[in-house]
């Protein structure tokens, strides 16, 4: 059965009961960025109260969740999409399974924002949070048979056709969530696309959070934590990118 054949029916037939712990990172913005611009504590408070009236409504079901849960299920996509997310699909929430792991993928998109800017040389650092996610879901696992034999589809460097479709099945077969191979990482990894917003098993991060910080040049993404730190040479992900100024 190929990707575009895949059945909701089928594919429920395939899901499992999985729980697990995800990482997931995102930039340290949030407060330090309202910070810069106000005098005092209070004109801070009232300034994030009016960029949060001017965001998208949260989803009644995310109401309860910390917000760095709940804020892929809030905010559109990209353009174009992502891997398991149509411009007009509901929210998803991406992780993996280690803080490698999601520095490489979010290092590719930080990389891809390098290449197609202007007179653009290099991103300087910038600081990250890295955080853990509980979840508690039915899932797919598309490393597993029988959908190993698309694995070229899932792991297609640009075209998200084939995993947007198939989010779409799953989503129609009730599945919470789907587990693939990183296509960011070097090194064998999984992540996770968790489609439902009921997937989380606790309401907030797990454990402490981590603060990274990421450099972006043509050449390699740097990721530096005291003295932890993690390369990735771009090379590897030329594949897929057809002009420095284009994004497909």
């Amino acid at each position: 059965m190929s990707f575009s054949t895949w059945t909701p029916r089928a594919v429920s037939s395939e899901a499992r009961a999985w729980r697990g712990t995800a990482w997931r990172i995102v930039e340290a913005q949030h407060v330090a960025s309202t910070m810069k611009i106000v005098d005092s504590r209070d004109e801070q408070d009232v300034l994030e109260a009016l960029l949060e009236d001017g965001k998208p409504a949260l989803p009644r079901q995310a109401e309860t969740l910390d917000y760095l849960l709940a804020a892929p299920f809030r905010y559109p996509t990209r353009r174009g999409g992502s891997r398991f997310r149509a411009a007009t699909d509901p929210g998803v929430f991406y992780g993996a399974a280690g803080v490698r792991t999601a520095c490489a993928e979010l290092g590719y998109w930080r990389w891809r924002f390098l290449m197609d800017a202007v007179d653009l040389q290099r991103l300087d650092p910038l600081a990250h949070t890295a955080f853990r996610a509980q979840m508690a879901t039915s899932a797919v696992d598309l490393r597993a048979a029988p959908f190993d034999r698309d694995v070229e589809r899932w792991g297609h460097p640009s075209d998200y056709a084939g995993t947007q479709a198939f989010a779409r099945v799953a989503r129609d077969a009730g599945v919470g969530a789907i587990i693939y191979r990183s296509v960011r990482d070097p090194d064998p990894a999984w992540c996770v696309a968790l489609l439902s917003i009921d997937g989380f098993s606790r309401p907030s991060p797990y454990g402490a959070s981590q603060t990274w910080w990421l450099m972006v040049a043509p050449e390699a993404v740097v990721w530096r934590r005291d003295q932890a730190s993690f390369t990735f040479d771009t090379a590897a992900w030329q594949t897929g990118f057809t002009s420095p100024h284009v994004i497909e």
